[in-house]
């Protein structure tokens, strides 16, 4: 273990290294990169997932782990539910070393997983058999039994035709709501780096809009992560300009979510800085010290760099900028 590393990882992949011996591998000691085989600790059990860590230089003073997750098994909801899971580790153990929770609780959705499949498993064993002890039973055995099958026999089909027609407006209407999903697909979300100050974080998260329904799309998808649904705010400005013939139409607006002014500054610096059709949140974890102006230094510095790193910012804008810092000062 090279001597330049944090104490507190070299003491925490030690105290990995006596607990998971060989599931825990060294990829690049150089670049703190480590890797960890994780079951359920079954050892029939095909279901593995390989965690694949860096440790920044701050981590676990003030960064999380940067991770991959390698199991081709995993669906897309799954993948979500235990990224949400190490988020949530990270943002009630902020300053903590959370590798061994993360690796457990990623075991607990394995073992969880690996019920569920078998449960499933003898459902399916006891429909089989239930079908089968029926078909035993199937045969009548007297005239009295054949016009009941007859009645049975009819109503069956009325139901069966009843079931293809509500089949159709099924159908119709799913591919209709297909339509619909597809015209209003959400747009691409980029994402910040984290800002922290005593004990909170800021992160800002910007994507291209050309409506407000757009926006919506956008918020709502930010939301299904549990951590930012989770957060203390989530500030927002937008700016979408309509080209027309003779004059341009502008659409914006701003949310504080309970940071009062927080939007409106926002807002003042994409007029600023010129910047059109995008989308502009910025996610704050209060740590529970006030920061006073300093928090809205953090969000303006959020909103610049974000809007910096997708591009819309253009030089003539960039040359504005130290004025903007100025004004923004005084305001504040």
């Amino acid at each position: 273990m090279p001597v330049d590393l944090p104490k507190a990882q070299v003491e925490e992949i030690e105290a990995l290294s006596a607990i998971y011996g060989d599931d825990l591998t060294v990829v690049d000691v150089t670049k703190r990169k480590y890797e960890i085989k994780i079951t359920n600790g079954d050892e029939t059990s095909k279901r593995k997932i390989c965690l694949e860590v860096t440790l920044p230089e701050d981590y676990p003073k003030t960064s999380p782990p940067q991770y991959q997750i390698h199991a081709m098994w995993l669906s897309d909801d799954e993948r979500r539910d235990i990224e949400n899971s190490l988020a949530d580790i990270f943002i009630e153990n902020i300053g903590d070393s959370i590798l061994f929770m993360w690796i457990e609780k990623i075991r607990e959705f394995l073992q969880t997983s690996t019920n569920n499949t078998a449960s499933v498993g003898a459902s399916s064993i006891n429909l089989e058999t239930e079908e089968s002890n029926g078909a035993q039973n199937d045969t009548p055995h007297n005239n009295e039994d054949e016009t009941v099958q007859d009645n049975t026999d009819s109503s069956l089909a009325k139901e069966v035709d009843n079931l293809e027609i509500e089949y159709e407006y099924t159908k119709y209407k799913a591919e209709d709501k297909t339509k619909v999903e597809e015209e209003l697909k959400c747009p691409e979300i980029l994402h910040g780096e984290f800002i922290h100050d005593r004990k909170s974080f800021f992160q800002a998260h910007c994507a291209p809009v050309n409506s407000v329904k757009e926006v919506d799309l956008v918020m709502d998808k930010l939301l299904e992560n549990r951590k930012i649904a989770a957060a203390t705010h989530n500030m927002q400005a937008y700016r979408i300009c309509q080209e027309g013939k003779k004059n341009d139409l502008w659409y914006q607006d701003c949310k504080d979510d309970g940071e009062i002014h927080a939007g409106n500054r926002m807002l003042h610096l994409m007029e600023i800085l010129e910047v059109r059709n995008v989308l502009v949140v910025v996610t704050r974890w209060y740590g529970g010290i006030h920061l006073g102006p300093d928090r809205f230094k953090h969000i303006n510095n959020c909103t610049r760099d974000i809007l910096d790193l997708g591009g819309y910012i253009k030089n003539k804008a960039e040359k504005k900028g130290p004025k903007s810092g100025k004004k923004s000062k005084k305001d504040s």
